[in-house]
């Protein structure tokens, strides 16, 4: 187990577990990513793991929506827009399909952290 180490799909903004502060700097970030109300929670500020697991479940819950926006996109969006403005709403979806997939492994890695989960630089 080597300290301080951030494996690959780490958020930059997160420093590495075991480091001064790095959980401060977890739960920034989680806030950051999860719906302004849930600064408020106080739960969620006392217990960091469980504010981890709350924002797994909201980027599960957008890209869920992503995968709706896209498989609904043609079909909602052709008597209201113009082909290329659909074609566009469609690219922004897979643009923001690829953001969540990358934001879910960083959430997912800082969960396993706060649960205790040292990670090992592999050879």
């Amino acid at each position: 187990m080597t300290a301080g180490y951030a494996p690959p799909g780490w958020p930059a903004g997160v420093r590495p577990p075991d480091t001064p502060e790095w959980e401060r700097t977890a739960e920034a970030w989680l806030l950051d990513l999860c719906p302004p109300e849930y600064r408020g929670y106080a739960p969620l500020r006392r217990h960091r793991a469980l504010l981890a697991r709350f924002a797994v479940l909201h980027v599960e819950g957008m890209q869920a929506a992503v995968k709706r926006g896209l498989s609904e996109a043609r079909g909602a969006l052709r008597d209201v827009a113009p082909p290329d403005v659909v074609g566009a709403a469609v690219a922004t979806w897979l643009t923001e399909d690829a953001r969540l997939l990358g934001v879910r492994r960083e959430v997912g890695l800082v969960e396993d952290a706060l649960r205790g989960r040292r990670f090992r630089a592999q050879l």
